[in-house]
């Protein structure tokens, strides 16, 4: 996955990871022009980014994963390449909206790259934003103090559930000159993704019980058949009620 042979800086470090919202509409409205976006898109934010002082860990497609020594120069890249995506001129007047999402920590340097949680960090939180918008971390907030680049305010929004990760505190760096409210984040639904996980569970066990069904043994066919369908009723129950209970919390 990190195969540009950069050498990335250790010790601590802030993650910014980037990637534009509706890539696929957009691709779908543009054809062959949405090329001319990508390269632009790539261009512009690699010139600020590597002006910051960035490091470019990896790139696919439209999606940009970076990491800066300092968690004021990573801001300070992300605030400007937001100002340089908007006043770009696409291809039919379009609008080309990315979300970026920073977060700062100590991660191990592999052969691969960045290893460790600080990076999926930085990642959930940049998906869970909208295009246009900049947000960061508690600690890469901490960070910052009040230096904060010209024209930008901070606006705290909260506990989020992110996945993979639970909860973090996240801030919004809002840019004075855009003044756009954004919808609420995209958080993940942990009851959902239980209910998903208790499913699959059970198809699981299911066709394990249907297979072993069909062994040809007449002896293990009556033995799995009747302890089968017992466990298969206790284990629906208890995660029907299960399920229940994490409904009522959440």
């Amino acid at each position: 996955m990190y195969g540009n042979g950069v050498t990335l800086p250790g010790g601590t470090v802030t993650f910014l990871f980037t990637d534009v919202e509706g890539s696929t509409r957009l691709l779908q409205e543009l054809g062959d022009d949405y090329g001319q976006v990508v390269a632009d898109h790539r261009r512009l934010l690699r010139e600020v980014f590597q002006t910051a002082g960035g490091n470019e860990v990896d790139t696919q497609g439209d999606a940009f994963f970076y990491s800066f020594p300092r968690a004021r120069d990573a801001v300070r890249a992300a605030v400007e390449g937001q100002r340089a995506l908007g006043s770009h001129e696409w291809p039919r007047g379009t609008e080309v909206r990315v979300r970026m999402g920073l977060h700062t920590g100590e991660p191990t340097v592999g052969d691969e790259g960045y290893v460790g949680l600080d990076v999926v960090r930085a990642a959930r939180i940049c998906s869970a934003g909208h295009g246009g918008q900049i947000l960061v971390s508690e600690t890469t907030r901490a960070l910052l103090g009040n230096d904060l680049p010209d024209g930008v305010n901070v606006r705290a929004l909260g506990r989020q559930n992110l996945k993979d990760v639970q909860y973090e505190h996240v801030y919004e760096l809002s840019l004075e000159e855009s003044g756009e409210r954004f919808p609420p984040l995209r958080e993940h639904d942990a009851g959902a993704a239980m209910e998903q996980r208790f499913e699959d569970r059970i198809n699981r066990y299911v066709e394990s019980r249907l297979e072993a069904a069909l062994d040809p043994h007449p002896g293990k066919q009556l033995q799995f058949a009747a302890g089968g369908l017992l466990t298969l009723v206790l284990v629906a129950a208890a995660i029907v009620a299960v399920i229940f209970l994490v409904k009522l919390v959440l």
